[in-house]
This record gives structure tokens, sequence and C-alpha cells, in this order.
């Protein structure tokens, strides 16, 4: 049992920060308030004059699944010899002993959903974890949150000489396997348990049928206008849920983007413009799209940015006119949401994960100190 005592509170849900103790019990909050009792045997943190926040939350990125140091022979975020492979799971390739992951938990980014790149157009599933932990199976929040689709360049670039070299091409695969998909899927619904009835077993379309029928979303790879515009009507088509990953030039597209209501994870910004599709990457998107309504979530997309770095991101949309309050709902309960994780983490509330981040200022600030980090009620190093 721990209670951090005296914090100055953001709780990521309201705006107004309070003066509150948090106690801390079997590694969820059990409790918050002002002047709360010490249960007798309880660790103290005394948070007096400190930033209590809850852990960060990354969206989107692919730390684990990337070497750090290591180059190419520790990549694993992209099956090169399948342009369409949904039957892939990220959870498969996450290398817990990364030493990007410790950084990252030392930073207070506590919670991370990673999964597979964005060369196929269709690449797999994402899995949410926290950043601690000896095997993925000890990490794991949640497993198979969203699968993982792309538009753009990257397909492009990547299978030009096999399959793909046109966005109409990209469009075209992606439809064709989820038509493939929901016919696969009625047929094994129409046979019933007979088994002569079935269709022959397909993983492929296995792995799209919680697609299909709404369970997860697409997790859609998307910079350029044309391209989430293009998501946005392929998912129209078929009745799926979507998420926008990316939404470089979402700026562009503010009223579009409104009406669709769909969660959105805008960066990684703190890049130079390495392809013509991010020549309008501006710090000003994020906050431009939460002024507007919109559910933004800031992203790494780690290792584009180092992990470590999702609150000094956060800090730079301040800069270019973000609220603040909006910045750290961006960093925190909005990708909770994005990841289908926010009954557990993204916000200090009681019932939720004791994952609670404690600085010596803002954490936006680069020059602000994280004083302790704790996981699942336990302190980062303990």
């Amino acid at each position: 049992m721990l209670l951090i005592r005296n914090g100055n509170v953001h709780d990521a849900i309201h705006a107004e920060v309070k003066l509150m103790d948090i106690l801390v019990e079997d590694g969820k909050i059990a409790a918050m308030g002002a002047g709360l009792d010490i249960p007798a045997g309880a660790e103290v943190i005394d948070a007096t004059g400190k930033e209590v926040y809850p852990g960060f939350v990354e969206a989107h990125g692919h730390i684990g699944l990337d070497g750090y140091g290591i180059g190419y022979e520790g990549c694993d975020y992209n099956e090169m010899n399948d342009i369409v492979s949904p039957q892939l799971r990220g959870i498969d390739g996450v290398k817990p002993q990364e030493p990007t992951f410790l950084k990252a938990a030392e930073a207070g980014v506590t919670t991370v959903c990673v999964g597979p790149g964005s060369a196929n157009v269709l690449g797999g599933t994402f899995t949410v974890i926290k950043t601690v932990g000896n095997s993925v199976d000890e990490m794991l929040v949640r497993d198979g949150v969203a699968m993982k689709c792309a538009f753009g360049e990257n397909p492009k670039r990547c299978y030009r000489d096999k399959k793909d070299s046109t966005r109409m091409s990209t469009a075209s695969l992606l439809r064709e396997m989820l038509f493939k998909a929901r016919e696969y899927m009625e047929k094994k619904e129409a046979a019933g348990d007979d088994i002569f009835k079935k269709p022959a077993f397909d993983m492929k379309m296995e792995a799209l049928i919680p697609v299909i029928k709404g369970e997860i979303p697409l997790k859609a790879h998307a910079h350029a206008a044309v391209d989430i515009i293009t998501a946005l009507r392929i998912a129209r088509e078929f009745g799926v849920k979507i998420t926008l990953e990316h939404v470089t030039e979402g700026h562009l597209i503010v009223k579009e983007l409104v009406e669709a209501n769909v969660p959105l994870a805008v960066g990684p910004t703190l890049t130079n413009a390495s392809k013509f599709e991010l020549r309008n990457k501006s710090w000003t998107t994020p906050g431009i799209l939460a002024a507007a309504g919109c559910q933004v979530s800031i992203i790494t997309d780690s290792p584009v940015i180092n992990q470590e770095y999702l609150p000094l991101c956060a800090g730079m949309a301040v800069k270019a006119g973000m609220d603040p309050f909006k910045a750290l709902q961006a960093i925190t309960i909005n990708p909770a949401k994005h990841a289908g994780v926010a009954d557990r983490v993204g916000s200090l509330e009681v019932g939720k994960d004791a994952d609670v981040v404690i600085c010596d200022g803002c954490a936006f600030e680069v020059s602000t100190n994280v004083e302790c980090v704790l996981i699942d009620g336990k302190r980062i190093g303990e």
C-alpha cells in the first residue's frame, strides 16, 4: 500500500488541477482526495509542490518491434514478403529486453500501443502493453486492439516492383481483402456446425473477421489528405470502424474530420519532412483539430521519435497554440480511448491502474525532471 501525499494532481479528466492525495493498493488507485488518512504500514511519497500526472500513453508506435543500435537485424515491424498480411500479430514480435522500454518508462510513458509498420496494405494487429516486464505476456494490457492498414507512399515504395505502384492499387487491394473476408465470414456462419459446408480455413480471412464484425477498427496509416479521405471512404463502404494514424494534413480537411468523428493520432512531427506526403507537416495540426472538437492523440511513432520524448511532443504542440489541457489529454486519456484501454489507463481515477508520474514541474518542459514513476503501483527500478 502506498500514499502519494499533497500533490498537484492533473487527472486528465478535469482541467482544474487539485491538491490531493492518491492511495494505491494492489496496483490500483484505491482512493483520491484531500487529507486522506495514512493506512497502517503504507509507504508515503511526499509530493508537496510536485506535479502528478497519469502515466503517459502512446496511441501508435513500434517500440519493442525495432532494435536499438542494431539496425535491420533487430527490426520486426514490417513483413516484406507479403503486401497483405493481416494474420500477423504484433505481440509475437515485441522484445521486452529492448533498452528503449526502460527509457520510455523512466520518462513517464507507461502504456504503449504497438504493432506492425506501414509497408503493407494490411500489416497485422496491434497490442497494448506496459513498458516494464520480462515477457510481453507480463506486460500485456490488451491484445488484438486494431488491424493495421496503410495508404500513401509507403506501400507504393516498398512494393512498387511487386504488387503496388499507385494509390489506386493500394485502395483496391484493401477492398479486395475486405470483400473476401466478408464473404468468407458469411459462408462460415451459413455453414453453422456442418464442417463439410464450411469454407476452407484461411488464416488471413480469420484475422479480418473481427474487423468486418466491427469488434476492432482498421488502424489506417494516412498522412496526406487524399489518403485520409480514401481511408474514410472505404470504412464507410464496408461499415467498419476506423482510426486514423499520422493525419499530417489533417489541418487541411478539418470539416471532413469533424464530420467523420473518428479517433485521430497526429504525428510524428519532431522529424524532417522526409517524403512528399509530409511537406505540410506542422505542430499546429493537433491543436487545430482538438479545437474543432476532434479526439486527438499526439504520437511519436517510436522509433521515428524516441518514445521518451512523447511529453516533449505535447509541449511543442502547446508552443504552437494547442490548449495545454487538451495537449495533456492527447498523451493520456485520448490515446487510451484510441487504443480501447481507457477502462484501465489514461487518467487518474479510482479503480484504474496505478500508473502515476510525479514531476518537479510541467511535464511538457525540457527542464522538468521526472522524479518518480509508478506502473501498476510499483516504482520503476524497484
